[in-house]
């Protein structure tokens, strides 16, 4: 998407309100233009009229002239009621919604490659520079060339020779703006990506502020902060330079135009070609003018140095979004909640060395219990992202119930699965709001019976955040960071519980809590999947060894699978590290 195509998008949005601004912008200036051809004529009538006659013999014309002034007042304050309650407080918020109801439909991959603070400080950005910049140019670009119009026929008009100075000043004007505007507008792109780079790093400590603190890398941080903010400081420098150079070139060319038309009026007016009136309304036109022209270039550069925040937000926000939906595409049909992997071939960088799923065959029955397991790497966690069309499979088929997951809509496919990472963060939000999240028409009683399976009623009614709220009402803190981490975990449990979807992935599900409480919610985690086709993934082999079947996995593959008993027959890779960890636990049975 080109530049002015992203204004026009949320522009065009708000047509008719514009399109009044235009006209109502037109109008002002041709009535500020008319200000100095008021004064040379009143000059005129009162140096060419008797005393005590001029109300008598021009009271008409002078009336005419102060209704057009009178008018001007009301111009404008109907400009300022379009634009800023009209116009500028719905697009600045329409622009940030549209943006981010964008962005967060952009794939897992896209936010993994980037700072969550930079992208939301371009969306945030992005909104006022798009509104402040197209604002301006109707107010004073397309201001200036109203009144530019209206001055050169004014002037010409007089002599054709004050006409000359005017387009000789235009010209150079005109290229004073085409080499320092874009300069504007490259520089403050990179200022702004500098800018956002120091949000991004901020936001990435405060973010992982429990790591900062733990490691004790004060020092460290303060670098790594502060490269940023002196490559901004360094950028915006390189900017103001720009800014100098233009305004002194202006400086110059404003002086040549005054000093140039003021000797040619000051010649033709003791030459007595033209009249006092006419001289005194020339070189305050022509001063007019270049108080205007220094207005524009500095409202210009704005322009510009917002159309370059633009660029750079429109560089994040515009991208087409790589994980979607084919149209029409019909919801995921459950009637089993079989599972299949076909040929299925996938890499995260898209290539084909060494891929992470290579050639991956895999036939779940309906309420099947299946239990991954292989070192770190070996793919399990990409099985998931897989299923959960995080990510899309290279090659190959990934289908429930026979239906491609691919072709179906994202949205019933996730909703037909219950997920329980082993990194688990909550919304900042109150616990009751991050339990519904699994089912949000949920009543509470229903909240409440899934939070006492998940053995973590007892420690939520205890509860309570620093504005007073208690229970189920206590906000979690930014990734449930106020809570411990067993305590996150059981929630993420519990808000499954209530999603009660048909297939149930379990990754590291019980990782983060002590063997106490994972005893007792492995009774709730039997309950739950019954009647369910699950996935479980543990590096803990006691907590996976009932299940139905066990797939031991190594670069992307399948190496053994069989139940507990019969893997240990084997002797093979399970029956190894079944060696190493049984020390610590109970016999399976």
């Amino acid at each position: 998407m080109g530049l002015m195509n992203f204004y026009w998008y949320f522009l065009g949005q708000f047509r008719t309100p514009i399109i009044f601004k235009v006209i109502i912008v037109a109008i002002g200036a041709s009535i500020d233009a008319m200000i100095p051809i008021f004064l040379g004529t009143i000059v005129d009538l009162v140096s060419g009229t008797e005393p005590g006659t001029l109300f008598k013999d021009q009271g008409t014309l002078l009336l005419a002239m102060a209704i057009t002034l009178a008018l001007r007042p009301s111009i404008f304050i109907l400009d300022i009621l379009i634009q800023y309650h009209t116009i500028v407080p719905s697009l600045v918020g329409r622009i940030r919604w549209q943006s981010h109801w964008h962005v967060v439909r952009q794939s897992w991959t896209f936010f993994q490659k980037d700072f969550a603070g930079r992208i939301a400080s371009k969306i945030f950005e992005t909104g006022p520079s798009l509104e402040n910049s197209a604002m301006e140019v109707i107010d004073a670009v397309w201001y200036m060339i109203v009144f530019f119009i209206v001055a050169s026929g004014v002037l010409a008009n007089q002599d054709i020779v004050f006409l000359f100075p005017l387009l000789g000043w235009a010209a150079a004007y005109l290229l004073l703006m085409y080499f320092s505007l874009p300069a504007i507008a490259k520089q403050s792109k990179i200022n702004s990506n500098a800018r956002s780079v120091v949000t991004g790093r901020m936001v990435d400590c405060y973010s992982n502020i429990q790591t900062l603190k733990t490691f004790a890398t004060g020092n460290l941080e303060d670098k790594y902060v502060s490269e940023s903010v002196d490559e901004n400081i360094k950028q915006f420098r390189l900017l103001m330079r720009v800014f100098s150079r233009m305004w002194m070139s202006l400086f110059v060319i404003n002086t040549a135009l005054l000093i140039t038309t003021g000797y040619l009026a000051l010649s033709w007016w003791n030459k007595g070609l033209i009249t006092t009136g006419q001289f005194a309304m020339i070189v305050p036109f022509v001063w007019q003018l270049l108080n205007i022209s220094g207005w524009i270039l500095e409202v210009a550069s704005g322009i510009f140095r917002d159309m370059g925040t633009v660029r750079d937000g429109m560089e994040t926000i515009s991208k087409p979004l790589t994980m979607v939906d084919e149209p029409n595409a019909p919801d995921l049909a459950i009637q089993q909640a079989a599972i299949g992997f076909e040929d299925v071939k996938f890499n995260y960088d898209g290539g084909e060395d060494k891929r992470v799923i290579d050639e991956l065959n895999l036939s779940i029955q309906p309420g099947e219990k299946v239990g991954l397991i292989g070192r770190s790497g070996a793919g399990k966690s990409t099985i998931v992202n897989l299923l959960l069309r995080l990510f899309d499979a290279q090659k190959g088929v990934i289908s429930i119930d026979g239906q491609d997951i691919s072709r179906v809509g994202q949205d019933s496919l996730r909703q037909a699965i219950g997920f329980v990472s082993q990194d688990t963060s909550l919304l900042h939000r109150s616990v009751g709001d991050n339990i519904k999240y699994g089912k949000p028409d949920a009543t509470d009683e229903q909240m409440v019976e899934a939070a006492k399976r998940a053995k973590i009623h007892d420690v939520i009614v205890g509860l309570q955040d620093e504005d007073g709220n208690k229970g189920y009402d206590a906000k979690v803190g930014e990734r449930g960071v106020k809570l411990s981490g067993g305590q996150r975990q059981r929630i993420a449990i519990a808000r499954v519980l209530l999603k009660d979807a048909p297939i149930l992935v379990l990754d590291e599900a019980t990782s983060a809590l002590d063997s106490e409480v994972e005893a007792a919610i492995q009774e709730q985690l039997q309950e739950l999947m019954a009647d369910k086709t699950v996935i479980a993934i543990a590096h803990r082999l006691s907590t996976i060894a009932a299940m139905d079947r066990l797939l031991v996995m190594d670069e992307g593959k399948v190496v053994e699978e069989g139940t507990h008993n019969e893997l240990l027959e084997q002797d093979g890779h399970y029956a190894q590290l079944w060696k190493r960890q049984s020390g610590g636990f109970a016999a399976a049975e």
